[in-house]
């Protein structure tokens, strides 16, 4: 995938006294009193700011924030609590500027936050008349929101199109780099492991990476269905009985390919979905009819841990069991440990994934970590995302 990169623009010169407009993901969680209960997005978007302003540059940064009414600004859709953080971490006083589509007076050396973007009309639709007036604020566009790339929206595809030169920030290129790495060109054997409570919702993915990978581990309730549909009972756990003949597809198309979806050999099950259930561990062939299975037993966890220590690169996108339930989170952390020991590369993306990524403190161990949670999705049903379709047009001339 071929794109401009900002380091390229910096490097060659152009930057120095030039107006950039950087599309950063800020969109961080806040409590009632509308203070920041999470700050990962925000510090993760310092360093394409110091690259600008060190490169000389005039610097507007904007985000959306929550999902405001276009056209209608409220007190809680202000990007204000991004601005205090921001200059705290930047160590300067960060301005926060309103009412922006038609100017934005800022000089270089100077940074200035631009209100949440997404109370633009024709943000969303990416209206043209709006993208050609977010053009002309800028001399470069820098697309550095992987979160939104999956989006055309006005601040993410049509400021791109019209924009002098638009090109990927260091936090977008990172994606590109681990996506191309894990997907495009992989080190085989190539190890899926796709988890959720449904087949439903990630049934495209399933079935893009079932032409793809050599292994397709399957986790939760997407699990469950995937037993019924090899003739196992998963007495009352929750399934999706009427997608049993997908998932016999994809396991069908898996072993055309000489690949394999292994199915639980063993399984923990309770009586009641509850943090203090009675765990029992049993052979998956001997489910009753009033158990919930909620984890992944421990030969079936071991067998998965030994495949993905000897795998050239890994996926992952979803816990295999309850985690948050000690009794049923076994199946997740070897997982876990097993990715983080493994030489592959791994790439994982997921809000639940990221929350057991942290929970077993193996951030550094994992190869990339996705801060995309829809963009990594739509990566793995193999779609082009509209960011990196227009960054690849306009690198291309």
């Amino acid at each position: 995938m071929k794109v401009l990169r900002f380091a390229d623009v910096i490097a060659s010169g152009f930057a120095k006294g030039k107006r950039v407009f950087i599309r950063a993901d800020l969109n961080v969680p806040q409590d009632d009193a509308g203070n920041i209960t999470e700050d990962t997005r925000i510090r993760a978007s310092v360093p394409c700011i110091r690259m600008a302003l060190d490169a000389g540059a005039a610097v507007m940064v904007t985000s959306h924030l929550g999902r405001p009414t276009e056209g209608a600004f409220k007190p809680e859709d202000s990007l204000a609590p991004v601005a205090k953080r921001l200059g705290e971490l930047l160590g300067r006083e960060v301005p926060l500027v309103a009412n922006w589509v038609d100017g934005v007076a800022v000089q270089p050396g100077q940074l200035v936050l631009l209100e949440n973007c997404r109370v633009n009309v024709g943000e969303k639709k990416n209206a043209p008349e709006l993208a050609k007036k977010l053009a002309a604020l800028c001399d470069v566009f820098v697309h550095d929101a992987f979160g939104t790339a999956h989006r055309a929206e006005g601040t993410t595809y049509g400021i791109a199109q019209f924009a002098p030169i638009a090109c990927a920030g260091p936090l977008l290129a990172a994606e590109i780099d681990a996506i191309n790495l894990a997907l495009a060109n992989p080190k085989r054997p190539l190890v899926a492991i796709v988890a959720g409570s449904k087949v439903s919702s990630k049934l495209t993915i399933l079935q893009a990476l079932a032409k793809n990978v050599d292994q397709l581990i399957v986790g939760g309730g997407i699990a469950n269905t995937f037993m019924l549909a090899s003739g196992l009972s998963i007495g009352k756990s929750l399934a999706e009985p009427s997608l049993v003949g997908d998932a016999k597809a994809v396991i069908d198309a898996m072993k055309a390919r000489g690949a394999e979806v292994p199915i639980p050999t063993d399984v923990v099950t309770a009586k009641t979905f509850a943090a203090d259930a009675v765990a029992t561990v049993k052979p998956a062939t001997e489910v009753a009819d009033d158990d919930l299975i909620l984890d992944i037993g421990p030969v079936t966890a071991a067998k998965l841990a030994q495949q993905l220590k000897a795998a050239g690169s890994i996926v992952w996108n979803g816990p295999v069991g309850v985690f948050e339930f000690a009794a049923f989170e076994n199946g997740t952390k070897v997982i876990a440990h097993a990715i983080a020991e493994s030489p592959a590369f791994s790439i994982a993306g997921g809000g639940d994934t990221l929350a057991a990524i942290a929970k077993y403190g193996i951030e550094k161990d994992v190869g990339y970590i996705s801060t995309g949670g829809g963009a990594f999705l739509e990566v793995l049903e193999g779609k082009t995302l509209p960011a990196f379709e227009i960054l690849q047009k306009r690198a291309a001339g």
